[in-house]
């Protein structure tokens, strides 16, 4: 695999969006049509080598290209928009709507995601070793759906309205959720390893949370069914079973280890 290394410059801004920096744009470019690349700051576009310095090797294929972006840039949004491919690690931290819309491929951030991460998200990996802020695989404003498929792992806590509106996919939280976990899901599975602070799954339809800690607040639209075991991660878990958003005709499914 190649690998193209972008190393931030010692260079003030407010915000970057640079929705281009994925391995499907960086393929068949040479290193000099990579520093070339749109992004925004603002209402202007620069190059990308007006940001950061730009080293490595890119490939005709994009499932054979890795970016590294060698520094924390929680300044920068949409990191890994729309890829479909390859690999891209950021060593340290990221701004807004990282992973969003993604279809394949992997996105690792070693720090923190800003608000909205995976957004959207059709496909892929998405993995951040520190915190997320709100929306993790949530809907776009406006849309209805939310995350369709693919993975998101946060190995620390994560904000509110994680897997909002989600239909599909997997959002796994191994800290603790604030507020609303799964408000509005039509599918998929979010798997809560820590506390969520209330409201989990609020007018939720279908799909599945697990939560192994404890919730804070209730909300009476769930409905005790049985209790049960569950296997997760490779361990047994009693749980019990709800079913809600009974106030939605929700027949979504809560198992809970945390009574």
């Amino acid at each position: 695999m190649k690998k193209v290394t972008l190393r931030p410059k010692d260079k003030e801004y407010m915000f970057l969006d640079a929705d281009n920096v994925t391995p499907d744009n960086f393929a068949g470019k040479t290193l000099d049509e990579v520093r070339a690349v749109e992004i925004y700051e603002g209402n202007r576009t620069y190059a990308l080598g007006d940001y950061f310095d730009v080293i490595g090797e890119t490939d005709p294929d994009p499932n054979e290209i890795g970016i590294v972006i060698d520094g924390s840039v929680p300044k920068v949004k949409y990191i890994g928009m729309k890829m479909s491919a390859g690999k891209l690690l950021v060593k340290g931290s990221v701004g807004m709507y990282a992973g969003g819309w993604m279809t394949g491929g992997r996105l690792r951030v070693n720090g923190d995601a800003g608000a909205y991460a995976g957004i959207a998200m059709e496909g892929g990996e998405l993995v951040i070793d520190g915190n997320a802020g709100d929306y993790v695989g949530a809907n776009y404003r406006g849309d209805w759906r939310g995350m369709k498929g693919g993975k998101i792992v946060v190995s620390g806590n994560a904000g509110s309205d994680i897997g909002e509106a989600m239909v599909g996919g997997e959002i796994v939280v191994k800290g603790n959720a604030d507020l609303q976990a799964g408000i509005h899901a039509h599918g998929g599975k979010i798997v809560i390893e820590g506390d969520a602070e209330s409201r989990v799954g609020a007018q939720m339809t279908k799909g599945d949370i697990i939560v192994l800690g404890k919730i804070g607040y209730w909300l009476p639209g769930f409905i005790y069914k049985k209790d049960d075991q569950i296997d997760y991660d490779g361990k047994q878990y009693a749980v019990k079973v709800y079913q809600g958003d009974r106030g939605e005709g929700g027949k979504g499914t809560l198992y809970y280890a945390g009574a």
